[in-house]
């Protein structure tokens, strides 16, 4: 019995300070895709609400985190109630964690476990903010986001990565997001514009990007924190498997970016720079759901039909009639679908898993697994987001009024603007402040 004991003692886990380093870097890195977001929303909206789009991304680092701490990490990863939601009395405020205490199995403490996780959380109404530009009252907003992901991210965690989750459970495939992440915010976001309706002018006047540089800038930091996104969600890399995902990650947004341009070329005849971001999004949100499951080629694969397919599903906007200002449904939606139901086609079975998908002798199990995955959490955060924004909209409004939205949200909401013109270009605040020319130069001029 002693030596069974001592042979228990050795193979449980202790703390490794390199994990629990590099997952630090990874939620740092996770982060910072929050202002990066930011960026790469702000630019592309009509320079009178930019301010507006930065803060709607920006704010949720305030929001999510205080609710993250006081109840979100234990609704998400607590004791399992029934596979649908967790709880454990410990988690709330954190207050009840030692600072030694190991997350379930790893080697890492469960407080850089839990800050790692609030950086999924944050982004995530985030995301949804971009099919909302310029019409969104910011209390309301802000409301919205503390309810949103009360009763729909905080769940859905809880199904997809919980111990005793019923997607978990099942044995759905989602690496990093793609479920949890990307279709919750698409599908979120589907469901809001349907209640709140289009913009002013939708259809009708020129709503293009007012800062493309702003654009690249944002999806460069996404891209950037991404790696911290994937590859830390294996929580180390004791076995190398968040190694294949960072490379996986690389390879499969150059794909996308790639296959989108290359659409973009065959259909409107341009390399446009909002498509190379854009189509470095979709596959950054592709491999997500797929990149531990699938080899470097299968990543190619991936980004390549991410890319193809979300740069189609952008303008069914326009034939369909919602306005999804910033192709929200048609990036994250449709890429995050694409990533996590590729899984059951691409998977090698020698990466993260043993499970292989269709192409390498897995069948179709796999991809019944991931279809179940997919439109589980696509109907549930469609619906559920529909229903508070149309109660939102019915107690306290959602949108601001047309007056507002066409003269700017900015100034309304919050009293400033994004450029000062004042002094620029020699107009009338220049020269009523400009010093009086000396008479000789009068003279000349004269």
């Amino acid at each position: 019995m002693a030596s069974a004991i001592t042979t228990l003692a050795a193979d449980a886990p202790t703390l490794s300070a390199a994990n629990t380093g590099f997952m630090l870097i990874c939620s740092a890195l996770v982060m910072l895709m929050t202002p990066g977001l930011a960026f790469f929303y702000g630019g592309m909206v009509r320079v009178k609400s930019s301010l507006n789009m930065l803060m709607m991304s920006f704010i949720s680092l305030g929001i999510v985190t205080i609710l993250w701490v006081l109840y979100g990490f234990s609704l998400a990863f607590g004791t399992d109630a029934g596979s649908l939601i967790g709880w454990n009395s410990d988690y709330v405020g954190l207050s009840g964690i030692g600072i030694t205490e190991l997350w379930d199995g790893y080697t890492i403490p469960v407080y850089v476990f839990a800050v790692f996780q609030l950086m999924f959380a944050v982004i995530t109404p985030a995301l949804i903010s971009g099919a909302l530009a310029d019409r969104v009252k910011f209390g309301a907003w802000v409301l919205f986001t503390g309810l949103w992901v009360t009763v729909v991210y905080f769940p859905v965690a809880h199904w997809v990565w919980g111990a005793g989750g019923w997607l978990f459970e099942l044995g759905v495939i989602d690496f990093a997001g793609g479920t949890a992440v990307h279709i919750n915010a698409g599908a979120a976001a589907l469901g809001v514009i349907l209640v709140i309706g289009k913009r002013v002018g939708f259809k009708k006047d020129p709503m293009r990007p007012h800062s493309l540089p702003l654009v690249m800038l944002g999806a460069g930091l996404l891209w950037f924190g991404w790696f911290g996104f994937n590859a830390g969600s294996w929580l180390g890399n004791d076995d190398g498997v968040g190694a294949v995902m960072f490379v996986n990650t690389q390879v499969a947004t150059a794909a996308a970016m790639l296959a989108w341009l290359g659409y973009e070329k065959l259909r409107h005849g341009s390399f446009t720079t909002l498509g190379a971001a854009s189509g470095a999004v979709a596959g950054l949100v592709a491999i997500t759901p797929s990149g531990g499951a699938v080899s470097p080629l299968g990543a190619i694969a991936v980004g390549a039909i991410a890319g193809v397919l979300c740069a189609m599903a952008v303008g069914l906007k326009y034939k369909f009639g919602y306005d999804d200002s910033l192709d929200v449904v048609g990036v994250h939606l449709v890429g995050g679908v694409a990533g996590s139901l590729l899984v059951g086609l691409f998977a090698t079975g020698g990466v993260q898993s043993d499970v292989a998908g269709l192409f390498y002798g897995g069948g179709l199990e796999q991809l019944g697994k991931q279809a179940i995955g997919v439109f589980a959490v696509l109907a549930y955060s469609l619906v559920v987001s529909a229903v508070l924004a149309f109660l939102l909209d019915k107690t306290i409004g959602m949108r601001v009024t047309e007056d507002v939205e066409v003269a700017g949200i900015d100034q309304v909401e919050h009293a400033e603007t994004a450029y000062d013109f004042s002094g620029a270009g020699g107009g009338a605040a220049s020269r009523n402040t400009a010093a009086p020319a000396p008479a000789a130069s009068k003279k000349v001029d004269a």
